[in-house]
């Protein structure tokens, strides 16, 4: 005859405990609505998650219907599974939310980021970071006897690989735009 350890605060898990042991995994989705692009709504969305103390890593909104005057929105968020459950179910139920899509859950996606890096450098500083731009398929959109911008586009993966070489080679700024994700396929 085996003993199960019921004690409170063993590390090891009985029959009878029915708590998640998956409860407190955080994970990252990525949530895209279909909204009607009107004052207030892109407010009311964020006043929720700000409300709860859920966190947003991304954001990006525009509008893609004109006729039927909708935005999308594609938010970036993490936490718990129960938590982000709790998030799309109430995103659902606010007026102006025409469609929730979980993307990360539904099946593949693509998600892509646009940014643009600034960097300063002169000399041999200058080569690596075109021979660099050039490997990361980065784009010269902007270029002084001081500077180079570079417009990148990728994974946020992608994108934070490129800003951590250009660093020492005399990153001075960076602009996001955020993830923009699309469902693959039908």
């Amino acid at each position: 005859m085996t003993r199960l350890n019921i004690q409170q605060g063993s590390s090891r898990h009985s029959a009878y405990d029915l708590r998640d042991p998956y409860a407190d995994v955080i994970e990252t989705h990525t949530l895209a609505l279909l909204v009607d692009n009107e004052s207030g709504v892109l407010a009311r969305v964020i006043g929720l998650f700000s409300g709860r103390g859920y966190n947003i890593e991304s954001l990006t909104v525009a509008e893609v219907d004109h006729q039927g005057h909708r935005s999308r929105i594609t938010i970036v968020t993490r936490g718990t599974p129960q938590v982000i459950e709790q998030i799309k179910a109430q995103l659902d139920r606010m007026v102006p939310v025409h469609e929730v899509h979980d993307l990360t859950v539904e099946g593949p996606s693509v998600e892509r980021e646009l940014a643009l890096l600034k960097v300063a450098g002169k000399g041999d500083q200058r080569v690596e970071a075109l021979r660099l731009a050039d490997i990361f398929r980065a784009n010269v959109v902007d270029s002084t006897l001081e500077s180079f911008v570079f417009e990148i586009t990728g994974t946020g993966e992608k994108i934070d690989a490129f800003a951590e070489l250009m660093r020492p080679l005399g990153l001075r700024e960076i602009a996001r735009t955020g993830v923009a994700a699309l469902a693959r396929g039908m």
